[in-house]
């Protein structure tokens, strides 16, 4: 009861941080997943639990949706995110891991150098760049971080930002959770824990939503360069670990 009462708070916390900047729940939920349940039932739990999440992102932010730009990225990140998740169940994922983890390290310092330089991407580059973001997603826990960059570079912010990733990643981790399946990877008892761990995620887009309705566009970059941070230190130092 109290390693439940610590996860589900933690679910709360890490769904309203991953509904005010779009990722991050899968940052916080997967390390302590890991120590409950054993790494290898952590990222299928977690599969549940972010399609449950992103699910609730899109319905809170329905009105503000770019659904010309959620599909056109979907289209093709989720069939890589299924090849993906295939890779996944014969690969060590610790290396991979920590190479996300040093990009994204770069892609703050990168930012930060290109601030206030227009950094904008066309449609057709858009959902080029959604390929090696589906087939990666398929294969760690969240690669909400380096999505950020590409739906930032199509203008969206703030709630537009935050609905049109959350339905891109319905796509995919509904991919990903399909594989999962296909393979027997799930037992009752970890779809039981996915279920409760979405919950908590889910009432945390909730809160999230009077927060960013009332966040000025300049803070919810640096919230989410604080954000791109603190994840890739975090996945930097758990694949150098070896997960």
């Amino acid at each position: 009861m109290t390693v439940w009462l610590a996860i589900l708070a933690v679910g709360l916390v890490a769904g309203t941080l991953g509904g005010i900047v779009g990722f991050g729940a899968s940052v916080l939920m997967v390390p302590i997943l890991s120590i409950a349940f054993g790494p290898k039932a952590a990222i299928p739990i977690m599969a549940i639990a972010s399609v449950m999440a992103n699910a609730s992102r899109v319905v809170v932010w329905w009105r503000e949706v770019d659904w010309r730009t959620a599909l056109a990225f979907a289209a093709v990140a989720a069939p890589c995110a299924a090849i993906g998740a295939r890779t996944l169940l014969v690969l060590d994922a610790a290396v991979v891991e920590a190479a996300l983890g040093a990009f994204l390290l770069a892609v703050v310092v990168a930012r930060r150098a290109l601030r206030g330089r227009p950094f904008v991407l066309s449609r057709p580059l858009f959902a080029a760049a959604a390929a090696p973001v589906g087939f990666l997603t398929g294969i760690v826990a969240s690669t909400g971080p380096i999505s950020t960059p590409l739906f930032l570079a199509v203008g969206l912010v703030k709630g537009a930002f935050v609905g049109t990733e959350a339905a891109a990643s319905v796509a995919m981790y509904g991919a990903k959770l399909a594989v999962f399946g296909a393979s027997a990877v799930y037992t009752p008892q970890e779809i039981g824990r996915g279920l409760l761990v979405g919950a908590a995620l889910m009432a945390g887009a909730w809160i999230a939503k009077r927060i960013v309705v009332v966040m000025p566009a300049e803070r919810f970059r640096g919230v989410m360069d604080a954000v791109l941070l603190g994840a890739g230190a975090l996945m930097l130092a758990r694949g150098l670990g070896g997960g």
